[in-house]
């Protein structure tokens, strides 16, 4: 009996014209609604000391005070846009900037990252260019606040530190402090976490409190603005260490404490506006993915018949378990920085090892019989070309260009392109695998999750056996779960439309690629 192909050629197309037009209406909406959040502002870019920086000034042309925000690691200025619009839109000025290897800034950042005072220097020479330059600008008042995520709360407290006349009032969010600087004599500093981040991170800002109390309490203020002694502890509800830069509790605590010491005179501001991309973020990417699945239709049919292995549940787990531990241990003593761009060069390795080890066990059960055999019969090979192009463009620049425009930067530049091909490379290695062990024409239920879940296991493992060299893909790997949980579904519709999981590996592995060697900071020795 012939086999025949499980996937329709042209599955209900009524549905599928309904969700394209529910799609194209989301992303419409969404974009119409972020392009609203800047009305009345004017937005100027520049570059000063090989600084690009974002200015957004309120359109009056009254004094007001320079409000300085700063990104955390693997960031851009494109991250901190919900506090810049919010503070311009309520009469700041807002200026936002790409540190030394971060966004569009060609700067080596530091290859080590236990280099304290190397690190300090760079980022706070980025940050005293954006801070000269916005209390220059015609329109400032003299007055300086300080905001910045992450990484950059050490580098605010160092600056305050070596200016205590400058900065009238500071906000640090989810900030690293390295507990260098005393903070007693700093001016009016308020702490926001995420509710869903561990209460330990809180311990370094409790120094800032004394001596007005040992156990400072949430959304409660010690001390008084008017002397510089404020301080305070807030929590944003729900988020966690990249949520908390759009939460609305974030913005509302940032906005007021800002009010309450540097308010800008006059009222010709729009006052308490808050700027709430969140939902309308999350409303484009939801039209965007879900647009991929009436388009997948258009795709070149490359196989007949559904190409791949489809691995049983338990040969499936008998191929993963010895990659996904075998990894970490060929990888311990593999020295890290081989590629400029800061933590991709061992994820590029641990992917490209693992998807070899995969590839390795495959090859060992096919021979022994374990495995079924591909359908390889009626391949279109004409078709593979175009399907994996359009499948990919898809997924780097229809996803990549919002990402961009509204969330961090997401175009390389000519340092960052050179080095993705290699990056491509090592996650073409684990995708391919991936892709042949989990699709075909019966795949185990859940087989594709349960590929991910070992990968995520094995990385955790090897940030485990290299805390110290690898402990920032701890922040990292939610994100990176996050990319796999998308790009799986997208890589389901592809397969469904093409039947060859050559294009979907290959589209994923590009978009993934691509995230990594666009956000991760580019070093030098």
């Amino acid at each position: 009996m012939a086999q025949t192909s499980r996937f329709p050629g042209n599955d209900r197309p009524l549905a599928r014209w309904l969700v394209a037009l529910l799609s194209l209406a989301a992303i419409l909406t969404a974009l119409w609604q972020l392009h609203a959040g800047t009305q009345g502002l004017e937005i100027r870019q520049t570059q000063v000391d090989g600084v690009p920086m974002t200015m957004y000034l309120p359109v009056h042309d009254a004094p007001a005070p320079v409000a300085v925000i700063a990104h955390g690691f693997a960031g851009s200025r494109q991250m901190m846009q919900p506090l810049a619009i919010t503070l311009a839109r309520n009469g700041y000025i807002a200026l936002t900037f790409d540190f030394p290897g971060h966004g569009a800034n060609t700067r080596p950042f530091v290859a080590n990252l236990l280099d304290e005072d190397k690190r300090r220097g760079l980022l706070g020479g980025a940050l005293d260019a954006a801070v000269a330059t916005g209390l220059a600008l015609p329109r400032s008042d003299g007055r300086l606040a300080l905001l910045g995520h992450s990484m950059a709360g050490d580098i605010m407290l160092m600056h305050m530190h070596e200016h205590p006349d400058q900065v009238q009032t500071a906000v640090l969010l989810s900030p690293y402090i390295s507990g260098a600087f005393p903070m007693e004599a700093m001016n009016n500093l308020l702490f926001v976490f995420g509710s869903l981040e561990p209460a330990s991170l809180h311990e370094a800002a409790l120094v800032a409190f004394a001596p007005l109390t040992d156990t400072p309490e949430t959304g409660v203020t010690y001390g008084n603005t008017a002397d510089g002694s404020a301080r305070r502890l807030a929590l944003a509800g729900g988020v966690e260490h990249i949520g908390v830069l759009y939460a609305e509790d974030m913005l509302r605590e940032s906005l007021a404490w800002l009010n309450g010491s540097i308010r800008p005179a006059g009222e010709s501001h729009d006052e308490s506006y808050l700027d709430r991309r969140g939902p309308w973020l999350g409303l484009l990417f939801l039209g965007t993915i879900a647009l991929a699945w009436p388009l997948s239709r258009l795709l070149p049919r490359v196989a007949v018949l559904p190409v791949g292995l489809g691995l049983p549940r338990r040969q499936l787990l008998k191929t993963l378990w010895i990659p996904a531990l075998l990894t970490p241990l060929l990888l311990w003593a593999v020295p890290v920085g081989i590629l400029p761009l800061l933590l991709v060069d061992y994820l590029a390795l641990h992917f490209a090892v693992y998807g070899l080890l995969c590839w390795a066990m495959l090859g060992w059960s096919t021979r022994r019989g374990q495995a079924p055999v591909a359908a390889l019969s009626a391949i279109r090979w004409q078709a593979l070309g175009p399907a994996i192009l359009l499948a990919a463009g898809y997924l780097t620049l229809a996803i990549g260009i919002p990402i961009h425009l509204h969330v961090t930067g997401y175009l390389p530049g000519p340092e960052r392109a050179l080095i993705l091909p290699l990056v491509f490379l090592g996650m073409l290695l684990f995708f391919s695998a991936d892709e042949w062990m989990t699709r075909g024409a019966q795949p185990a239920r859940g087989a594709y999750a349960l590929t991910k879940v070992f990968l995520f296991l094995s990385l955790i493992l090897a940030v485990a056996l290299r805390l110290e060299t690898l402990f920032f893909l701890i922040i990292i790997l939610p994100a990176i779960l996050v990319c796999l949980t998308i790009y799986g579904l997208l890589s389901s519709w592809i397969y469904r439309a093409t039947g060859h999981p050559w294009v979907g590996a290959t589209a994923v592995a590009l978009a993934l690629a691509w995230g990594m060697s666009v956000t991760f900071p580019l070093v030098g020795a």
